[in-house]
């Protein structure tokens, strides 16, 4: 049986408590606290969903409180809506500027109470699901390199470089953790790879290339008809990170920019922590070794902007490499 979300309610009066209780009661399971200390150590013991929370009260004011939340990463996730007698434009932004997400001043209307509340434990339970969304997305990438890497932070750092490669390039953060979210995917499709080509420790002959090959369209596959921006993003970076600047990639022999950015852009992140990272069928290179070859194959393999600003970033990526290698 799922439990219902639980809420706060924090007022130094009584009454004021009461009539919450009585809007809230039969959908809710309702905390109480009547002054800000006593709040902060119920929320200790056991965090809310969400918090009702009075500004005005003796000792720690509604402000200092949420201030506090805020400030702890424990507890900075817990939507706050301040519920005051104030109506004034400027209690109004101090409240928001130190991370309520709403306002409802007294004497309260019950339902713009329930409405209120509903709405953010909504936007609550939306921003867990796209965290486990994304936290599966990663998971399902490393499971996909697990057999052929002797580290699973390569999934990490690959994921990173294409991030702050992007960012290099100009895209906005919030469309670069996008391609950082969707990175991990790049190779799914070699779980469809028998295990005798993927771990092969000599070179492999022209028939075990062919079948490696079709781990780009064996991912895009997998991510296939999907209405998630992310998963199609994903799809894209499957088929596509292994093509070439001068056409001679695969699968399909794309050229220049016929490939998309994101894929051009994960791709110099890929073969610099493929280069840098012990396989089963190889030793690592030397970091200098890999960003040369990145110089090499400028306006061959890879886009020869990027390559460039993938070199100009050089000590940003030492640092991602240094932070998660063991």
């Amino acid at each position: 049986m799922i439990e219902k979300p639980r809420i706060l309610v924090v007022d130094d009066e009584s009454t004021n408590l009461k009539v919450i209780q009585t809007v809230l009661a039969d959908e809710y399971r309702l905390a109480f606290a009547k002054s800000g200390q006593a709040a902060l150590e119920v929320i200790q013991q056991n965090p809310p969903n969400l918090i009702l929370l009075d500004v005005m009260m003796p000792g720690m004011s509604g402000i200092d409180v949420c201030r506090a939340l805020k400030a702890d990463a424990a507890t900075q996730h817990i939507p706050v809506i301040f519920v005051t007698a104030l109506n004034d434009d400027d209690d109004e932004y101090n409240g928001f500027s130190v991370g309520a997400v709403d306002y409802i001043t007294k004497p309260i209307t019950p339902a713009l109470v329930r409405a209120r509340v509903k709405t953010h434990l909504s936007l609550v339970q939306a921003k867990q699901l796209k965290k486990a969304h994304i936290d599966l997305v990663q998971r399902l990438g490393a499971a996909a390199e697990y057999k052929d890497t002797d580290t699973g932070e390569h999934i990490i750092r690959m994921s990173l470089y294409s991030k702050r490669l992007a960012l290099a390039y100009g895209i906005s953060e919030e469309y670069a953790e996008l391609i950082r979210q969707a990175a991990p995917m790049h190779d799914i499709g070699k779980i469809g790879i028998p295990d005798a080509i993927l771990l092969k420790p000599g070179r492999l002959s022209t028939e075990e290339f062919a079948s490696m090959r079709e781990h780009t369209t064996i991912g895009a596959k997998i991510l296939e008809d999907s209405d998630s921006p992310l998963i199609q993003l994903a799809r894209v970076l499957a088929m596509e990170h292994h093509e070439k600047w001068d056409g001679t990639g695969y699968p399909n022999g794309l050229e220049g920019e016929a490939i998309s950015l994101e894929a051009r852009i994960v791709a110099i992140a890929d073969v610099f922590d493929a280069l840098t990272s012990k396989r089963p069928y190889k030793e690592a290179w030397t970091e200098a070794e890999a960003f040369a070859l990145i110089k090499e194959q400028s306006g061959c393999h890879f886009d020869p902007a990027l390559a460039e600003l993938f070199l100009s970033i050089k000590s940003e990526i030492l640092d991602i490499k240094q932070n998660y290698s063991r």
